[in-house]
């Protein structure tokens, strides 16, 4: 019994570790975002974008510790009762925990951050800094747990048989679908589209800064699907890492591949944003199911998500759905995609089906209420003259590259 024990401390403490790790870097992922978005917006709205991308995690930890993790599974209110090591009687070997609580907090969270992190490049631009905070203290602290209560909460989805590994619906999807209710009540950016249908460019002031970002975003990613697995200790579980990280590797590099091919068949040009978000839509295909993909089921998969996200983003253009950084194509088309993918390895397509038309459905319709309510309350969108100056002095009292403007001479 001593040596059975002894191989639970271990275990345990080699799993804590390693969902600790993986949280960090999906904790990186921020950074990641932070860099794509400030380099695919103009340079007059950077110090704004870095601002919104800082303080949503900051906020997304603190919500999701007062109230968020309760809604989505249950326990005291602020953390209450989370700090110990859940098996301070004594170390059992049948014990249902083998990594501690608090490591599983701090994993949990920083998934809450990245939701809410699709919907900072979605609004860029043209959002009131401080409405879009307010829209983070409510999204965090009780859009996203409710809906994560219902699959990893072991709610109903759950019960039904709905399958998302690592979140390509819970995370992804639910970001994109927030997005996608605040772009429409807030509208396109002065000057996106002209009449007759006309769509002109609005190219970003860094694409080497948003190149950066996603690679970032990639590396990150091992800790978002690898540590999904919630453990490494023993050699099946270290096995099933190791194929989530091939997986995920070979996903993205397969969206990377079709959005590159596409866009030279479409454009006549490699066009280096669509290739980025390719490589971001094959990670997003991949993270609802790549713990049983084969690396050459995974590039597929991940291929498709490539293709997906550049026909995406040319549709929402279409409709004048005006997101600068292509972020609900990437997390919502690509996501509903990968939700679906799961049916390949077994899922049952009508739960799968469910679980999109509940997360989406209860994410887009809560938040276009909220958005609505902080537009009567205190506006959602600059004015027009600040937009057209750039929101960084107006929201933030400075710029980014002063030294590249009139007011920095």
């Amino acid at each position: 019994m001593e040596a059975l024990e002894t191989v639970f401390e271990v275990q345990y403490a080699l799993d804590t570790f390693y969902f600790l790790i993986c949280g960090a870097l999906v904790m990186w992922m921020a950074a990641g975002f932070a860099m794509l978005e400030s380099g695919l917006v103009r340079a007059k709205n950077t110090t704004e974008i870095l601002t919104k991308n800082f303080s949503l995690f900051a906020i997304a930890s603190i919500m999701y510790m007062v109230v968020g993790y309760q809604l989505m599974y249950g326990g005291g209110l602020f953390l209450a009762g989370i700090t110990g090591s859940g098996v301070e009687a004594g170390f059992e070997y049948e014990a249902e925990a083998t990594f501690a609580p608090s490591a599983d907090f701090f994993f949990q969270v920083v998934f809450v951050a990245t939701a809410m992190s699709i919907v900072s490049g979605a609004v860029a631009e043209r959002m009131k800094l401080w409405a879009f905070l307010a829209f983070a203290v409510v999204m965090t602290g009780f859009i996203y747990p409710i809906q994560g209560a219902w699959s990893w909460g072991g709610g109903f989805l759950d019960e039904l048989g709905y399958a998302d590994f690592a979140g390509s619906g819970i995370v992804h999807m639910a970001g994109a679908a927030a997005a996608l209710a605040g772009v429409i009540v807030l509208g396109p950016r002065k000057g996106k589209y002209g009449k007759d249908g006309q769509i002109n460019a609005i190219p970003g002031a860094n694409l080497p800064l948003a190149t950066l970002g996603t690679f970032i975003l990639w590396m990150g990613w091992f800790g978002f699907n690898g540590g999904s697995v919630l453990a490494t200790a023993a050699s099946d579980t270290a096995n099933e890492v190791a194929v989530v990280f091939m997986n995920t590797n070979m996903a993205a590099s397969g969206g990377a591949m079709t959005a590159l091919i596409l866009s030279r068949l479409m454009f006549k040009k490699a066009d280096l944003t669509m290739i980025l978000n390719g490589a971001l839509a094959g990670l997003v295909s991949i993270t609802a199911g790549p713990e049983w993909s084969t690396p050459l089921v995974a590039t597929l998969i991940g291929g498709v998500g490539g293709i997906l996200v550049v026909l995406s983003i040319v549709a929402l253009d279409k409709l004048k759905i005006d997101d600068p950084v292509g972020a609900i194509s990437v997390h919502g088309s690509a996501g509903i995609w990968g939700i679906l993918a799961v049916t390949f390895g077994g899922a049952s397509l009508t739960s799968q089906l469910i679980g999109i038309g509940a997360i989406f459905g209860w994410v887009f319709v809560a938040s276009l209420i909220v958005w609505f309510a902080l537009k009567l309350i205190m506006g959602i969108r600059v004015a027009e003259d600040v937009e057209y100056e750039g929101v960084d002095l107006a929201e933030c009292g400075m710029e980014a590259y002063p030294e590249f403007t009139s007011s920095g001479k």
